[in-house]
């Protein structure tokens, strides 16, 4: 397992004698480090009577399978802030003066430490999501090009886009198993299902069968990003749930960004959009590594051991969870009748109402969500987390949908503006709802809650894509219609959300106590 050392030399005005006794006590417990906790070691280095070099240094594992050279810099960094910290410990203990306090930690580092069970587990998960939403993304990237090949228009895209969301009822089915079954066999399923429907997809015939195999695919990528969020909720330490939902939505962004660069293969000929579905076919052949490092997560794991009843509908309606469970619904609802067409059409708006190309679009995209949507998940973790995400969500979801519905109006350099601020606000509103949608159930039915939600925004999803690409001719075009959609999140940020409890800086097990 691969490790990560920091060392530092400081020199105390201060005899060594001294500087070593009061090095004795400032460390005497191991630190906190962004991965579990280690103990500071530390060497006299030089000493010249009343001056003392002292060398401080700390070592810790990073258990991160997938990710760990992204991490290997933001870990180097956290250990040399917390050896600066700790030298300052050392100065107040022998200039007796009170201790300083702890410093800010880089936000692509969690708030608090992990166990390295807990930080292998979220890395596992989090390149099962990129992958699999990498294959969720490529039908509507590539909506325009794939209607061209089949000779279908705008409202057989609609009423395609609407078909594939009737997947979520095996969606509902995939994803309230996990409560019987586990997230680990049910997420490893799943992600299978995502690969084979789009060989299907790479390979279909006609229009029909093309809608039917990407049924399957919305159905297994919204079982897998649904399961992979609660599995993430289940085993991040609490104080730090908001952060691991935002690097499970940097993945999810990583695999919709390849579904963006692999655009331009549309434009080799008419049959083009076929190979970025064959490359996520092909990723099926990870699925024996994803097995090999994903693990149950220790909630569940602990909740099955004791034989406890598990999935039971009626308890999502009892007292305690009955109104939430409501509010929640008429929010995913709400919030995807808009969300889906502005997703979805996006790019055949660009491409009909301002003559965009593929590869106009890929740089459109890579401009405005690339680093902007970086910035925003990584603003949206830290604001949930400290802010609390009842208000975090009602403001961005706000903002959000008012700039996108710009977006949809405008022409020139408003389209880049607006679709650069939406995508900052737009993560923060999407992490402070899936935060929600998880923390506010408990274990026993968070699978099935989440099921029973995901029906919910599916259900607005298709209603918004049918609505969009029929009222296209009724109010002026695409761009209009997708706008008009953008009333309902405003309804459900202000008059919905605010109704909802505050799970931030609460105990998952005080949020959403088990029944059972």
């Amino acid at each position: 397992m691969p490790r990560v050392r920091r060392r530092v030399l400081v020199t105390f005005d201060a005899p060594a004698d001294r500087v070593v006794n009061a090095a004795d006590t400032v460390f005497a417990k191991p630190i906190p480090t962004p991965i579990g906790v280690a103990p500071v070691e530390r060497e006299v280095v030089e000493s010249t009577g009343s001056t003392t070099v002292l060398a401080l240094a700390l070592e810790t594992d990073v258990p991160l399978p997938f990710f760990r050279r992204f991490m290997m810099w933001p870990v180097r960094l956290g250990l040399r802030r917390s050896l600066e910290h700790q030298a300052d410990r050392l100065r107040a203990e022998l200039a007796g003066t009170e201790p300083p306090r702890p410093p800010r930690r880089s936000p692509l580092l969690p708030p608090i430490s992990f166990t390295t069970e807990a930080a292998a587990l979220v890395a596992t998960v989090a390149a099962i999501a990129a992958v699999a939403n990498f294959g969720g993304a490529l039908f509507g990237q590539n909506a325009d090009s794939v209607t061209d090949a089949f000779g279908e228009g705008n409202r057989e895209l609609g009423i395609a886009l609407a078909v594939s969301r009737v997947g979520v009822l095996v969606s509902l089915v995939a994803t309230a198993l996990a409560d019987r079954h586990g997230r680990r066999q049910i997420m490893l399923t799943c992600f299978a299902g995502v690969c084979i429907a789009n060989a299907v997809s790479a390979l279909a015939p006609t229009f029909a069968v093309f809608t039917a195999a990407q049924l399957l695919t919305r159905a297994f990528v919204s079982a897998t990003l649904v399961v992979a969020a609660i599995a993430v909720i289940e085993e991040a330490p609490d104080g730090a749930r908001a952060w691991s939902l935002a690097m499970l939505a940097l993945a999810g962004g990583a695999g919709f960004a390849i579904a963006v660069v692999l655009l331009p293969l549309a434009d080799i000929g008419t049959q083009g959009w076929r190979v970025a579905f064959g490359i996520s076919a092909l990723a099926l052949l990870l699925r024996p590594r994803f097995a090999r490092a994903l693990q149950e997560t220790r909630r569940y794991t602990a909740l099955a051991a004791r034989k406890a009843a598990r999935g039971r509908l009626g308890e999502l309606f009892v007292k305690t969870y009955g109104w939430r469970f409501v509010l929640v619904a008429v929010a995913a609802f709400l919030t995807n009748l808009f969300s889906a067409p502005s997703a979805q059409l996006t790019n055949r708006f660009l491409t009909d109402e301002h003559g965009f190309s593929n590869l106009t679009i890929a740089v459109f995209r890579a401009v405005t969500n690339g680093a902007p949507g970086f910035l925003g998940i990584v603003i949206a973790g830290w604001l949930a987390e400290t802010r609390g995400r009842r208000p975090v969500g009602i403001i961005a979801l706000a903002l959000t949908s008012a700039l996108q519905m710009a977006f949809f109006l405008g022409s020139g350099a408003t389209l880049w503006i607006t679709s650069t601020l939406a995508i900052v606000a737009a993560a923060c509103a999407g992490l402070a709802l899936g935060a929600f949608g998880t923390e506010l159930f408990p274990t026993e039915v968070r699978g099935t809650s989440n099921a029973l939600l995901l029906v919910c925004g599916v259900t607005g999803s298709a209603t918004g894509l049918l609505l969009a690409t029929n009222l296209d001719t009724v109010v002026g075009g695409l761009g209009p219609a997708i706008a008009l959609c953008g009333i309902a999140p405003l309804i459900a940020a202000f008059l919905v959300l605010p109704f909802l409890p505050e799970p931030a800086h609460h105990a998952l097990d005080e949020v959403s106590p088990s029944e059972v």
